[in-house]
């Protein structure tokens, strides 16, 4: 049963992203709050998934199923978009420290030095560390913390299974040469997005839940850590009540950390950030921006947009949509937005692994 539903699972993904270099989506049709635009930042970017910006404003971006990681950076006058790596295992996640651009593959983490000014020619790569190897749920997200720890999501093997004591299902950091590995949270089920608060520094992420419960069960997450080494319920606990048919004797749903916001079933949460920039009207600073990527497998379609969680002090009091019109009312989907990258102008990038392409959201309205 397992490889039946790893196949259904990998060919389904495989059919979305194979139009990944189609035109992007008429623009016109997206739905954005009054006073935002919408554009085509980047374009040929195949599989465009996690992003990082570096202090000189270039751009890199991993992928999924395209094995590239891009560079993308102002020339001469002109956006350049350019392959640095090709050939890679799964490199969905990038991260810079130290003028080195870290790439996460399916099964480890390596580091590329000095890359800004080898743009052209990069060295290759050293390794950082290697990772649990297993293509379901293997594509990893990486991010470095304040506490300038590397901070790795390893999902777990399956729909649902047990794997914990084998190193799955958790979130995990390390100092930036791979040493010092430690925990941060246990019984998260798929992560693909991490932030941090820019107040309190605490850790936010995204955890997608479990299929094969229908179509409206259970919901997919967001996350904070308040206690490293916590428990987040999976795979016996699905946000925060749920309590798995097949799993659930294995604990408590009273001794796992509830999410902070449940989201619909299936929608495929992935990148988030939270907004601090100036340029987007006042009462949109300090909102939680996040990505989500879109159902595979539910009888009709969810997702497929940008939302938002608005907040009362430090509880949520909204979880909106931002932009929507990826999914079209006749079923057919013309994006999937991935992550969320916030410039220093107060603008936002978002990635669209299935029109290979980057956009830029901006506000002109009256503040």
């Amino acid at each position: 049963m397992r490889s039946s539903l790893a196949a259904l699972a990998l060919a389904a993904a495989s059919a979305l992203c194979a139009t990944a270099m189609a035109a992007a989506p008429d623009l016109s049709l997206l739905k954005l709050p009054s006073g935002f635009r919408i554009e085509v930042w980047a374009d040929g970017v195949d599989n465009a998934r996690s992003m990082v910006r570096s202090d000189s404003g270039t751009v890199f971006v991993g992928t999924r199923t395209a094995g590239k990681v891009y560079a993308i950076r102002e020339r001469e006058g002109r956006r350049e978009v350019r392959v640095i790596a090709q050939g890679l295992n799964v490199p969905n996640g990038v991260a810079l420290q130290g003028g080195a651009l870290y790439v996460a593959e399916n099964d480890k983490i390596s580091r590329y030095d000095d890359i800004e000014s080898k743009l052209d020619a990069p060295s290759a790569p050293a390794l950082v560390t290697k990772l649990t190897a297993d293509r379901w749920h293997g594509w990893r997200y990486i991010a470095f913390g304040p506490d300038r720890k590397l901070y790795v999501t390893l999902g777990a093997p399956c729909n649902v299974c047990d794997k914990d004591a084998e190193g799955y299902s958790q979130i995990v950091r390390m100092n930036a040469d791979g040493s010092g590995r430690e925990v941060v949270a246990h019984g998260v089920r798929n992560s693909v997005g991490l932030t941090w608060h820019p107040q309190t520094r605490e850790l936010w992420f995204t955890d997608n839940g479990r299929d094969m419960l229908g179509d409206d069960l259970p919901p997919c997450e967001i996350n904070r850590v308040k206690k490293i080494g916590a428990h987040y319920g999976f795979p016996f606990c699905h946000a925060g009540d749920v309590v798995d048919p097949e799993f659930g004797k294995l604990g408590r749903c009273e001794d796992t950390v509830a999410p902070v916001q449940r989201l619909g079933a299936h929608v495929a949460p992935l990148g988030l950030q939270f907004y601090s920039g100036a340029q987007f009207p006042r009462a949109w600073r300090g909102r939680l921006l996040f990505a989500e990527h879109g159902s595979w497998n539910r009888s009709s379609k969810v997702g497929y947009r940008l939302a938002q969680l608005k907040f009362d002090g430090a509880r949520v009091v909204g979880y909106e949509d931002f932009v929507t019109g990826w999914l079209r009312p006749d079923g057919k989907v013309v994006g999937r937005p991935v992550d969320v990258l916030q410039w220093p102008d107060g603008s936002i990038l978002v990635s669209d692994d299935l029109s290979g392409v980057i956009y830029r959201i901006s506000y002109d309205g009256g503040r």
